[in-house]
């Protein structure tokens, strides 16, 4: 088959700006053919290069004593004790999911699932952090149904435990939803598997599902703005099969104990391209391939649709020689593909052979280590305008209007769609504070927890990071978790408008600072730039998933508040309303400046929560929504009713940070307070739980009619 010619409308096509063809011109010093067209434009767009963020990402904190693996691999891996470590990460499936939002969010979920078992971990814990458009969009019931329906439909049949996540709408999504999707598993410390090859003339192998035509060029669509083609690009999206991707892992992970792997990379994002640079990169090597004995499941299949192709389900592994009969005895056992298509080289070059003719020969350290990087221009995000007067409300009619919106409204309808207790080790499944896992076969928990508020970070770059961070840690302490380290999707719009690329770098700066002073290191991540549609861009939205251990002589805090307990409040409240729950749902404004975060008491009081804990019947953090939304949240969990002794607004639906709730009874309510006094925590008693009704002030309604309205709203938007 003849390539095409290289013209100016092809190379635009592909996503390539004209100084970035001239560059290539120059590494090549002739024109690129149209594979290699293809595999410049797969391996230098956002999503694989890093290009516009790596400059910021390496101010990023990745280090501490119990990180043993930070980014760069497939996921990030952290000691937990015991020989033990937790491997884990979160990416992005943003593009595809809006263009096809069933597949979009199910091969999202594979994709995160193959990070982590590509290092040897069988996974244990999946967490999804979803953005929608708002709820009366004509796109956004589609795009609800089919992403939670994916991303169930994946992670169910799978056979991975979903224990918590995130769910939002705003009109900033219309035209982008967010789907980020964060894995976690468990392996031996000392059993870890890396992406470097090493070794010159070692097989390089491909494993897995058969390669097809479904999803060529997802690695370029993902790194462009939408605009009235979106119909044009759904080819790019792949199609997934958990049960396919189930049998991989078993076979990787028996694989992994014959000692035949030297190195192995999941195929991701452009897919054969990308595992076989990042490979020989890493291991400082170069890749020869022989495509006509990849397995296809589509006839005629060219060298550029076999090369970019995104079909899932897929490893690439560079494997010792003398092991590759036991090794293809395992993929066959399992009713695998295992095809031996080439071979590391001592050269720096990527060369691409097919039925004997050279389809591509470059250097494979200019594709991936070499790769553009910019220094965007950036604009700081000008300060707030101070916040107007807001009205006081009933707080009755203030919490109700928040539990009857869809983004406050209880989840139920969304997550009793995914499995939360396959493999019977989930203790707290998702609805009320972190997700906890049991370490099978150890007294040791994990917590895991994902969060970021957008309109912070909008109004407050710096600060709406840290908050992100500091959110984390607060939810992790709750149940009793030291918090370990962390994974950031960075989700934000077109890079080239310095007003955008300001809210990055303003982000990135304030998760870095709360990472630091909270020492939780960012071990692994992903970028997701160009979020934008005609123009139109989403909110600034850093997810940060987080990951916190429960020792093995630990309980974790998981009980419920008891009639006549106290309601106790941890940290100070100075009632900041500004970009609040309270404004954007009941008076539709989204003004004033996000509250500011003080690291120090963020550190200072969760780890007053975590040394009380033995004191503490029931726990909860104070974000969205402030002291009346947590106090009914515990109270809808424990079925039982609370006074809060406060009526006014900036009291009751504040956001002020580093705060919490606990629920007591007398006794441990006194020891408590001695144990705050001595540790510098300000602790005070603001009202009790007991009878059946909520009441804030003089206002009050019935805890069943209020729970009525807060377990209805989502069901009644989309059920």
């Amino acid at each position: 088959m003849t390539e095409p010619a290289i013209t100016e409308d092809l190379i635009e096509a592909h996503g390539i700006k004209p100084d970035e063809y001239a560059e290539i011109l120059n590494i090549l010093g002739r024109e690129p053919s149209f594979t290699e067209l293809g595999i410049f434009s797969a391996m230098w767009n956002e999503h694989c290069s890093y290009k516009s963020s790596k400059k910021w990402l390496r101010t990023l904190p990745t280090d501490g004593p119990q990180v043993i693996c930070g980014p760069g691999e497939n996921a990030g891996v952290v000691d937990i004790g015991d020989g033990q470590a937790v491997v884990f990460k979160m990416e992005s499936h943003n593009h595809p999911s809006y263009i096809e939002p069933y597949q979009g969010a199910a091969t999202g979920v594979g994709g995160i699932l193959r990070d982590v078992f590509t290092m040897g971990a069988r996974p244990v814990a999946a967490m999804n952090a979803l953005s929608f458009g708002r709820p009366d969009h004509p796109r956004t019931r589609a795009l609800v149904h089919g992403v939670v329906e994916g991303v169930g439909g994946y992670g169910n049949a799978f056979g991975v435990p979903t224990v918590g996540g995130e769910l939002r709408f705003h009109t900033a999504y219309d035209g982008n939803c967010l789907v980020n999707a964060f894995a976690a598993g468990l392996a031996d410390a000392d059993k870890i598997f890396y992406s470097a090859a090493s070794g010159v003339g070692r097989p390089v192998v491909y494993l897995g599902a058969k390669t097809g035509r479904d999803g060529v060029g997802g690695a370029t669509m993902a790194s462009a703005e939408f605009d009235e083609t979106i119909e044009e690009k759904r080819p790019t999206v792949q199609v997934g099969d958990p049960f396919t991707e189930k049998r991989l892992m078993e076979a990787c992970l028996e694989l992994m104990q014959t000692g035949a792997v030297i190195s192995i990379q999941d195929m991701g994002a452009a897919g054969l391209t990308c595992s076989a640079v990042e490979m020989g990169d890493k291991g400082g090597l170069g890749v020869r391939l022989d495509l006509e004995k990849v397995p296809t499941r589509e006839e005629n299949m060219t060298a550029y649709e076999m090369m970019l192709s995104e079909s899932q389900e897929r490893m690439l592994m560079v494997l010792d020689p003398a092991k590759e009969a036991e090794a293809k005895a395992v993929f066959d056992k399992w009713d695998l593909d295992f095809a031996i298509v080439g071979e590391t080289i001592a050269e720096d070059r990527f060369l691409i052979m097919h039925h004997g003719e050279v389809k591509a020969d470059m250097p494979l350290t200019k594709l991936s280590g070499s790769a553009p990087e910019y220094d965007r221009p950036w604009e700081p995000t000008p300060p707030a305008e101070p916040l107007g007067d807001v009205p006081e409300i009933d707080p009755v009619d203030g919490l109700k209007a928040l539990l009857s919106s869809v983004n406050y409204g209880a989840r139920t309808w969304v997550y009793e769609q995914y499995d939360s207790q396959v493999m019977a080790d989930t203790v707290a499944t998702p609805g009320f504070g972190a997700g906890v896992i049991r370490v099978h076969g150890t007294d040791k928990m994990l917590a895991f927890t994902s969060d970021v508020t957008p309109r912070y970070v909008r109004a407050n770059p710096v600060e709406g990071g840290k908050q992100a961070v500091a959110e984390a840690y607060r939810n992790l302490s709750a149940v009793g978790a030291l918090p370990l380290a962390t994974t950031d999707n960075l989700n934000f719009g077109n890079p080239e408008k310095p007003a955008i690329m300001g809210q990055f770098v303003g982000a990135i700066q304030g998760i870095g600072a709360a990472c630091s002073a909270l020492d939780m290191p960012i071990v692994s991540g992903n970028v997701s730039l160009y979020n934008e549609t005609d123009g139109t861009g989403i909110l600034p939205t850093p997810t940060i998933g987080a990951v916190g251990l429960i020792a093995a002589d630990e309980t974790p805090i998981l009980g419920r508040a008891r009639e006549g307990d106290l309601l106790l409040l941890v940290g100070e409240t100075t009632g900041h309303l500004g970009q609040s729950a309270l404004l954007a749902e009941v008076f539709n404004r989204e003004d004033g400046d996000a509250p500011a975060v003080d690291l120090e008491a963020e550190r200072r009081n969760g780890t007053f929560i975590r040394e009380n804990r033995d004191w503490i019947a029931a726990c909860s953090d104070l974000a969205d929504g402030g002291l009346a939304l947590a106090a009914f949240e515990m109270a809808h969990a424990s079925g039982i009713g609370v006074q809060i002794d406060a009526g006014d607004t900036p009291t009751l639906f504040g956001e002020d940070q580093a705060r919490y709730i606990i629920a007591a009874g007398f006794d441990a309510a006194e020891a408590l307070m001695i144990a705050a006094g001595q540790a510098g925590v300000r602790l005070q008693t603001i009202g009790r739980f007991g009878g059946t009704a909520v009441q804030l002030g003089h206002s009050q309604a019935s805890l069943g009619e209020l729970r009525l309205a807060y377990e209805g709203a989502l069901a009644e938007a989309f059920a």
